[in-house]
């Protein structure tokens, strides 16, 4: 599924009145229709049921108050509160305000907090969101504020139009406050704020309706941001052997860094794997080797520090040239020849390489290397090293994550994952993939290693390079996904999510559909 900006919708919405004769009378009933049928799912039927309706100025207010219109015509007790002068309203928003008007439905102007307010939401079964659109781009204020507060302290089913009022619908973002929706229902296309965090967990249960939009009117080239909808697995070989799953090396690890090479190792295997070189500093194999029996080892010189010394790296290019995929970075440390190591073995290399970790500062202090650099480049970094390689605060990656991300894969011709909640996978052709797939219990030490070893998984076993990386990113969520519902999010490790390849693996071979039917938003 194609996810739209706010800008992009918009010209959905011109382009479907104008090319297609699809009045806005007619997307405007739609939409309210399929707000309506989600307030059926919930309440089975809604004669004799109440309803307060906050509607604003514009569109969002105008499918408000539509709706509210369905609700009363089926029997519900309806009230609206009109949060601007309703002279404001224009086109379709007017006319249907006209007929509320004309049908009786109880309206009144929104004035503020007061007690009469507060008693309707009070007495009312659910509380309709029409407040602001998608457009909203300055923090919200005054009486807005307040009827927000009120939502929100009601403790009443909330059913948003489009996106929970204070969302801002391109980035997420909270604007000062926002409504805490228990059901969203967006229309044409999930907008950005429908799906990155925090915007995302405002939505409650969200649900996308097409609003009568012919197919082709919003598959166009420009959306290039989707839904990472998981792939189908390739078939095992029934012949194969270790080789046919992928041969990947791996090169991580230092003194003190023990899990990173462990973790990103042993997870490649886990998650369908078939041969784990793992090149580390000689001290760290025998703490790695009675755990990691399965992981075949090479030692190298190491520094005084206990990390791997740029003397190996002659037998590092040699050992690469017989792999399929190189992983480099994760725990080799921050020692000044080591980082000059790395980044010098991401120019050298010939395979698919996937830089993680220490080996993504190495690169911050290089970015000749990626400029300069033919061949696949997968990168992996978390808000922190992605700041590192930008420039860019990590507030400000977190505020347009998806621009940036996109900014630098096409730059640099890299793939990359930002990891985070919802990681954005950005192509060097601009397209972004924004995965469902995680938890919050997935933010703990050794989890990014994890997922490398996945992605390099996800390749042995035969998908293409970009495929690969989609479909890693989704199996190390769903991984967690299956720890958390075993163990709660609270506490569960890097051990926990690797242990839990196996099963994600099964699951996605035995019941892809189901799998793939459990992250997609429902289309109504």
């Amino acid at each position: 599924m194609r996810i739209s900006t706010v800008e992009q919708m918009r010209a959905l919405d011109r382009r479907a009145i104008e090319k297609y004769g699809i009045e806005d009378k007619i997307l405007m009933e739609n939409a309210a229709h399929a707000l309506y049928f989600v307030i059926l799912q919930h309440f089975g039927n809604v004669s004799g049921k109440k309803f307060v309706t906050f509607a604003g100025p514009g569109n969002n207010g105008g499918d408000a108050i539509t709706l509210s219109r369905k609700l009363f015509s089926n029997g519900a007790d309806v009230k609206i509160y009109i949060m601007s002068d309703p002279e404001k309203y224009r086109g379709t928003a007017k006319m249907n305000y006209k007929i509320a008007e004309r049908i009786g439905i109880p309206m009144e102007a929104f004035s503020g907090d007061n007690a009469m307010v507060r008693m309707s939401v009070e007495m009312a079964d659910a509380v309709i969101d029409g407040i602001f659109g998608t457009g909203i781009s300055r923090n919200v204020e005054g009486r807005y504020l307040e009827a927000i507060k009120i939502i929100n302290e009601s403790g009443k089913p909330v059913f948003a139009v489009d996106i929970p009022s204070g969302i801002n619908g391109n980035t997420g973002k909270i604007m000062s406050l926002a409504v805490k929706a228990d059901y969203t229902v967006t229309f044409g296309l999930p907008k950005i704020g429908n799906i990155l965090y925090p915007g995302y967990e405002h939505c409650g249960k969200l649900y996308v309706s097409h609003i009568s939009f012919p197919p082709e009117n919003y598959e166009s080239s420009e959306i290039n941001i989707f839904i990472n909808e998981p792939i189908p697995l390739p078939p095992r070989k029934k012949d194969g052997h270790k080789g046919t799953f992928g041969d990947v090396l791996f090169v991580a690890g230092a003194r003190k860094y023990y899990g990173a090479p462990f973790f990103s190792a042993l997870s490649f295997l886990k998650a369908g794997g078939g041969y784990s070189r793992l090149a580390t500093a000689k001290s760290v194999v025998p703490f790695i080797g009675s755990e990691g029996r399965e992981i075949v080892f090479y030692p190298m010189e190491e520094t005084e520090d206990g990390t791997i010394s740029y003397t190996s790296k002659d037998t590092i290019l040699e050992i690469a040239n017989n792999a399929d995929f190189v992983v480099l970075g994760p725990g080799t440390s921050l020692n000044e020849r080591t980082q000059k190591l790395m980044a010098d073995l991401v120019a050298s290399i010939e395979r698919p390489v996937l830089v993680d970790g220490d080996g993504l500062t190495a690169l911050s202090k290089n970015m000749n290397v990626l400029e300069e650099k033919d061949g696949e480049v997968i990168l992996t970094p978390h808000p922190g090293e992605m700041a590192r390689l930008t420039g860019y605060a990590v507030k400000e990656i977190l505020e347009n994550p998806i621009q940036i991300a996109r900014d630098f894969a096409t730059k640099y011709n890299v793939i990359l994952a930002l990891k985070g909640a919802h990681t954005q996978i950005a192509m060097p052709d601009g397209r972004v993939y924004i995965n469902m797939s995680g938890n919050s219990g997935m933010a703990t030490a050794g989890s990014g290693d994890v997922l490398t070893g996945t992605i390099a998984a996800m390749y042995g076993l035969g998908l293409p390079i970009e495929e690969a990386v989609r479909m890693g990113v989704f199996v190390h969520g769903f991984a967690g996904d299956l720890a958390s519902e075993k163990k709660g999010e609270d506490g569960i490790t890097a051990r926990d999510i690797m242990e839990a390849l196996p099963e994600a693996m099964k699951l996605l071979r035995e019941n892809y559909e189901e799998i793939k039917r459990r992250y997609e938003i429902e289309v109504i």
